[in-house]
């Protein structure tokens, strides 16, 4: 088996019991992380060093931090939840699930790593982003992050007046041109064997869309490798610099399955996520989610924020639970009959 090695210096998984362990080390998972640290928490970040937005340039749409390079985003928020006392590990969840306790006992959860590591946390939060799911067009994903983008505000003022197609996935698409509509005046919508009703044909004739209903085949290069068009299935070829694909968003959920999250599809066939309420909490007592795994089209400025308030909410339940096990100490064993 491969060895992954990790892409900067991992701390050692602690032993003993840990009050909080997340599971992702990106926007929410370091911003949950570090509010618990800096409420003397003791708590663990497992990161896989796998970034949704590791091919992307610089990160836009995030006031002060906007055009900073992603890596130094991430290597400044683990220095930072480090400074506060957290750690944080590199590695990769193959198990998460509670520990069977009595009634009056606080939660329990075992985190076990791929490489046979565990640890066990009083709370868990789940932070581990999604998956972007692409159409399958031959060297696609080669111009991810650069040429095919997904988002009209983290990329689209970069790609802003070039002649960009919408390569459709699903019925967001629709949606999706229209807010690309904006950027530039030359933008095609490419129906890739879906549907598209006469009303839209109608209004993206207004606003000056072409529409070109025969398949995509695959893409084009220039010579210097960027993207220079796509050729369609009767061989015709259509000139565009930029795709734009809304793609479909999987939350990530690889070994997870122990917790039994409730997970929801959203509607459109857009993607599936983990079902939260207020604060990211769960139908899961002692588990909460944030950031793209239960909101999948967070911005890295929400995810940051969502972090930010589950790690809040799980630290008010600890301090309760503390206040709990020091008041049954406190009364001692109960008395004999």
């Amino acid at each position: 088996m491969a060895v992954t090695t990790s892409p900067y210096v991992s701390d050692a998984l602690p032993s003993g019991t840990v009050d909080a362990v997340v599971t992702g080390g990106g926007a929410a998972g370091l911003n949950g992380a570090l509010m618990l640290a800096r409420s003397r928490r003791s708590v663990v970040v497992i990161d896989s060093g796998s970034p949704r937005n590791a091919p992307a340039e610089p990160m836009h749409g995030f006031v002060v931090l906007d055009g900073a390079p992603p890596p130094e985003i991430l290597r400044r928020g683990r220095e930072q939840v480090r400074q506060y006392g957290g750690r944080v590990v590199f590695g990769e969840v193959a198990s998460a699930e509670p520990v069977a306790l009595s009634a009056d006992e606080d939660l329990r959860f075992t985190i076990t790593l791929a490489d046979g590591r565990s640890v066990t946390a009083r709370r868990v939060l789940v932070a581990t982003c999604l998956r972007d799911v692409l159409p399958e067009v031959p060297d696609l994903t080669e111009h991810c992050g650069h040429s095919v983008v997904h988002c009209p505000y983290r990329r689209g003022w970069e790609v802003r007046d070039e002649p960009i197609g919408i390569l459709t996935t699903s019925p967001a698409s629709v949606h999706h041109a229209l807010l690309f509509r904006q950027l530039t005046e030359d933008l095609t919508y490419f129906t890739h064997g879906t549907s598209l009703d006469e009303g839209t044909r109608t209004r993206f004739t207004a606003r000056g869309i072409r529409v070109i209903d025969t398949p995509v085949q695959e893409i084009v290069n220039a010579e210097d490798g960027a993207l220079a068009g796509v050729r369609l299935a009767d061989g015709q070829v259509v000139a565009r610099r930029v795709l734009a694909i809304a793609t479909q968003m999987q939350a990530r959920t690889e070994g997870l399955d122990g917790l039994k999250l409730p997970m929801e599809d959203l509607p459109d066939d857009m993607g599936r996520r983990f079902a939260s309420g207020m604060a990211g909490t769960t139908e899961v007592p002692g588990v909460w989610v944030a950031g793209n795994a239960t909101d999948l089209a967070a911005q890295v400025g929400a995810s940051a924020a969502a972090g930010s308030l589950a790690g809040s909410h799980i630290n008010a339940p600890l301090a309760a639970a503390d206040t709990d096990a020091a008041f049954a100490a406190a009364q001692g064993p109960n008395p004999t009959a």
